[in-house]
């Protein structure tokens, strides 16, 4: 999102060059100098690397190009436009922006509150569109979602996977807890957008019991639930002084890893008893939900040999 934000700003910054140099565009303007002549594909160097990018082109009154500065400076590899996208990417807070917008500005010659108006204008339409667009055509079969809490706000994001082993971003919605009606909120709107609930999917959630309920209340039969093994373990091992953490992290890795669903439920109840004479917490955060932890385990494909998924693909 960071990424697409960041092109829609320089776009936007390279416009609004056009626009100071030519007047708007259909607008007549007597004694202009300089005129729109079309548009060519080009490019701008963003993170390190040429991404394309569609330059918009100028002329005068005699025929000759003319160059923009903006679009030049954006071709620029330079450490400091580096080091902006570098942060830009990381996630800096909008806090600390204004220090990034400050090495831009003097990069660039582009005033401050040009920068932040037209990234605050890019994110937002970034945003927009990835909230919003169709899920008809994505071949969905795995759809991931958890609450992220940042401060006093939870956002829930979900993350799909098609038949291909490709992973899209769905959305995020918000909510002040991962509570009923801000999951019924997301899967409606998942619906809306064209998630179909007589298709069978597989959903990896946390220990939310407001997600799985949601989940269970709107798709009913037509889905399987798997409880993520990553909060799982966490959560295990979180009753557990950090001495012992290794040790039970690796039983606990290698019984999930089994492949044979009756040998892999044994193995847990083992652990869960061995845990329960040392940590009954423990051993209760296992018990929860554990079946919930092997509803792979469950399936007819478990036990088969997998088919290698297309090139680049590392699909699970």
């Amino acid at each position: 999102l960071a990424g697409q934000s960041g092109l829609r700003l320089m776009q936007a910054l390279i416009a609004e060059e056009v626009e100071q140099r030519a007047g708007r565009r259909y607008e007549h303007q007597a004694g202009r100098e300089v005129h729109r002549w079309g548009r060519e594909d080009g490019y701008v160097v963003w993170s390190g690397k040429k991404v394309p990018l569609e330059r918009p082109r100028l002329r005068d009154r005699q025929g000759r190009e003319v160059a923009l500065e903006r679009y030049r400076r954006f071709q620029d590899d330079g450490a400091r436009q580096r080091d902006v996208a570098r942060r830009v990417l990381a996630g800096v807070s909008t806090r600390q922006y204004e220090r990034v917008l400050d090495d831009l500005c003097d990069g660039y010659g582009i005033s401050k509150s040009a920068v932040r108006r037209q990234w605050r204008a890019a994110s937002a339409a970034a945003l927009q569109g990835l909230c919003e667009r169709l899920l008809g055509e994505l071949d969905l079969v795995v759809l991931m979602l958890d609450g992220i809490r940042l401060g006093d706000v939870v956002l829930v994001v979900g993350l799909g996977v098609d038949a291909q082993g490709r992973k899209h971003v769905l959305g995020l919605w918000q909510g002040d807890t991962e509570n009923a009606t801000v999951v019924g909120e997301m899967l409606d709107d998942l619906i809306r957008r064209g998630l179909r609930v007589d298709q069978k999917y597989l959903f990896v959630l946390d220990g939310s019991k407001a997600l799985a309920k949601g989940v269970r209340a709107k798709f009913g039969a037509a889905m399987l639930l798997q409880r993520c093994l990553v909060h799982k373990r966490r959560n295990v091992l979180d009753h557990l002084p950090p001495r012992h953490q290794r040790r039970w992290a690796w039983r606990l890795k290698a019984a999930w890893n089994m492949k044979d669903y009756a040998a892999a439920k044994k193995e847990l109840e083992d652990i869960a008893r061995e845990l329960s004479q040392i940590n009954p917490s423990a051993a209760a955060s296992l018990e929860e939900g554990l079946e919930d932890t092997l509803t792979l385990h469950r399936s007819p494909q478990a036990s088969r040999p997998r088919r290698p998924g297309p090139a680049g693909s590392r699909a699970r």
